[in-house]
Parts: structure tokens; sequence; C-alpha cells
């Protein structure tokens, strides 16, 4: 019956309440959970439903079902906002919307749903896409000083595809890839499931360096390196021109191709707004805040026979009907377009034709001028709001690193935050583990006291009154 799973989660929830289970403490699979209780499969996930539903414990792809520091509701509605909410203030999605975007987005859809055009909108294509696809995408991403060949484009379902397609198509499995001892958490996870080893590799507050490529490579040889140089996440770091070229040296000399990872490199065009650089509090550091003024060329400007560029419109438009581009270089469309086919990673025909309306008829310009302003705005809150704290974000960004005072970690902090209602992210979540061999990491902060704020996925006033929560519970650690 119905009741049945509700009395189930009833007992979990008095087991919570009576701290026989704690914060933190992982619940069994639900085919396990499912064996021990001797009920069905489907009822075990409808009790686990009913606990998330709850705010009793969270999912983790990938990881488990964990209880949580405490109901969501727990007093934390009231002190975020009205009316009071079971769901907590989540800074950990980080996908950007405005005003008005639904409705821009609905007038380029309006043509596709015509009974002639729908039926040709809802056949296959290629992974190259369509010549508009191609010419739409490639005036897109082009910046002044880079404009990419339509012919180089291939497109995937979303950026994290393109990222998947292309180290499918340069590491073998069992391979070795460079990236920044920070790095997007997906990246790990495609990885892990493509058999290919992450060697983290040290920055500073320029980003990536370059020796640090080359140690590691001699330590024991590369197959590839992914790296964010514009807006990276979580540091929002910006790579200055003199880095890129020495960068752009260093992967040509050794032979290296390169991923570059642009998704939110749209954020920093002209006219978004400098003064980057430490949001809230200590100094940004040597090199940072630099080259912050304008739109930085692309990696792939210095070494376009090397670089494979990922770009999409999750950020620029939405995550729920998107397209992932990738931009190979010049005669590798074919090869890279068969390691895309073959993991399935090809883009939709209609969220494609869908695109190339939002691009052609400039929905995809006004939004991006729109988010532009909206991430200025969260920034200036984050830097009132969490005055006095090493907060870096860089002013474009929708995110910021901080770096949590004694003797926060980060996973205490985020247990604490939890507890009054706001989700954010733990600093080892971006941390890639040192390998055996061939690892050059160097970092200035330990990501264990560091935590990631998204400020794309609430409302600027829901930020204020988050930020405003997180400030009380620093100083409540002191």
């Amino acid at each position: 019956m119905v009741s049945d799973y509700r009395r189930i989660a009833d007992r979990i929830a008095e087991e919570i309440a009576a701290g026989r289970l704690r914060p933190g403490d992982r619940l069994p699979p639900q085919r396990v959970f499912a064996r021990r209780r001797g009920i069905a499969g489907s009822t075990a996930g409808r009790v686990y439903g009913e606990l998330v539903r709850r705010g009793l414990v969270v999912g983790e792809v990938g990881r488990g079902t964990f209880v949580r520091a405490a109901p969501a509701g727990a007093g934390a509605g009231r002190a975020l906002a009205e009316p009071v909410s079971s769901a907590p203030v989540n800074m950990e999605l980080n996908y950007p919307s405005v005003p008005g975007q639904a409705e821009l987005l609905a007038a380029g859809l309006a043509p596709l749903l015509r009974t002639d055009v729908l039926g040709e909108a809802l056949g296959l294509v290629p992974a190259n896409g369509t010549g508009a696809a191609r010419e739409a995408a490639a005036g897109l991403l082009a910046v002044p000083g880079w404009h990419p060949e339509p012919d180089r484009f291939l497109f995937t379902g979303n950026a994290r595809q393109a990222i998947a397609a292309a180290l499918a198509h340069l590491v073998r499995p069992g391979g070795r890839v460079g990236v920044e001892s920070l790095t997007y958490p997906l990246v790990k996870e495609i990885a892990g499931r493509l058999g290919v080893t992450l060697v983290p590799l040290a920055t500073d507050g320029h980003g990536l360096r370059p020796d640090a490529v080359a140690a590691a490579h001699r330590a024991a040889p590369l197959s590839a390196v992914y790296v964010q140089p514009t807006l990276h996440n979580p540091t929002s770091t910006t790579m200055p021109h003199e880095r890129r070229a020495e960068l752009a040296s260093v992967v040509r000399e050794l032979d290296l191709p390169v991923v570059e990872d642009r998704i939110w490199a749209f954020l920093a065009g002209a006219g978004a707004g400098a003064g980057a650089g430490a949001g809230a509090g200590a100094g940004a550091g040597e090199g940072e805040g630099e080259d912050q003024g304008g739109a930085a060329l692309p990696l792939a400007a210095y070494a376009p026979e090397r670089v494979y560029v990922v770009d999409g419109l999750s950020k620029r438009v939405a995550p729920g009907l998107t397209v992932g581009f990738l931009v190979v270089p010049g005669g590798r469309a074919g090869e890279a377009g068969d390691a895309l086919r073959s993991g399935g990673w090809a883009a939709g025909r209609f969220a494609l034709e869908a695109a190339v309306r939002w691009i052609s008829e400039g929905t995809v310009a006004r939004l991006v001028a729109a988010k532009r302003e909206d991430a200025a705005v969260r920034q200036r809150l984050v830097r009132e709001g969490l005055a006095g704290f090493a907060v870096r974000g860089d002013a474009r960004a929708y995110y910021a690193w901080w770096e949590l005072p004694e003797p926060w970690r980060a996973d205490t902090f985020c247990a604490a935050a939890a507890e009054r209602g706001v989700a954010v992210t733990p600093g080892p979540a971006f941390s890639v583990p040192a390998v055996a061999s061939g690892a050059s990491v160097a970092s200035r902060v330990s990501p264990f006291n560091c935590v990631r704020l998204g400020l794309a996925s609430v409302g600027p006033r829901e930020l204020a009154e988050a930020l405003a929560v997180l400030r009380d519970v620093a100083r409540g650690g002191r």
C-alpha cells in the first residue's frame, strides 16, 4: 500500500532524530535495504525518495545516499526567504537564468513546432551537424583574433559529452591526462569511465604552470592535457596572454594535444566588467586579476593544430535543451567524429535546430549580455556579504572560491551550512588525487579548508540571505 513506504520512512526518520543515524552516515544501497527489510526494490526506492523529499537524506551520484546534517526546513527557511520551504538553498548547482529567458526561448521554438518543420527536426543528424549549425556555432564562438572554421565543428548533447568525446579520441584506456590540481569534478568521472588516469598539475596565480606539464610528461608520458584557461572553475583564474603563449610553446614541443574547456568563457567577453580578483577580503595574490578587462584569446588561437575546444549552450541558455560544441584541429574531424558516435554523444536534431534559431535570431546574444550583468551583480553581493573573508571571485564569474577561517574544514562547514539550509560544494570535490609518479602539485591553499559558492541557481535576494547565513556559520566556528 501507499502508506507502507511512508511508515518505513517514518522509522528511518525516528532513527535520525534519535541520533542512531548520524549526519554523514551512508544508507545501504536500495537493493540491500530492500533485502534487509523484506520489501520490494520499488518500495525501497519510494522510501528513499520520501526521505529525500523530507530533507533528511541527500543522494550523491556515484557515491550513495547520506544522512543530512539536519532537516532542510528546520529553521532554515525563516533565515533565508519567505515562505518557508522544505528545500535547501542550493549553491552547488550553477545554471544561470535571467528574467524573461523562457519567453525569449519560446519565440525561437515556435516555428519548429509546425508539422512540416517538426518532422525534419525530429530526424537524425550526423556528428558534424548541418551546414547552418556549423556556420551559426562558428559565429557564436568567434572572438577578436580567433575565428574557428565551420568545417572543424562537431556537435554533442552537451559540453560534458564533448569533453568525453575529445578524451576518448585522444587517450587510450590506461593513458594519462594532465589536469589542473583543482578541476571540473565531472572530468574525474569521465576519466574513470574511460579508464584514464588524471595527473594533477601545479598552478599559480596565472593558472596552469607550463613547467608542471613538462615535468609530469618527463616523469611518465602524458597523452593529453585538459585545461580551463578562462574563468577557471572553481577559482575563476584567467590565464594572461604570456602564460597562454608559454603553454602553447610547451605543448608544441612535447607534441601534446590539449582539450580547452571554454564553457564559462562567454562571461569574459568585452564589456563583461573588469575589476576582478579577490572578491571579498584577502588580496588576489601575485598575478591574479591580470588580463581580466576583456575577452582573452582562446588557447586554440596560440596552437590551433594542437587544441580541441569544448563549449556549449547549457550556461549561455539552459541545461534542459542544450548542445555541446567540439572544435577540432584541421583534419581531425573524421576520427574525432568516430569517437563521438561510438560513445553515443551526438547532438539531437531538435536541439540543434533550436540552437541555430536562437543563435541566428540573436536570442543567445541577448541572454549572454543579461547573464554578464547578472554575474556582476552577484559578485557584488559576495563582496558585501562576505567582506573580510578570504574569498576569490572574478567580477565576471558565477562562482567564488572561499578559503575558510580556522578552525573550519570543508566537510564540517558544509554540514554546518546544511543545518541552516544552505548547500555549498566542498573544495575536495575539485581536487585530483596525486598519482604514484609524475604528479606536480603545489597549492598555496589546501582544498580541504575551502568551499565553492555557486551563485547562479538562486535569486539575488535569496543569494544575499544565504550569504548572510554562511557568514554567521563561519563566524560561529572561530
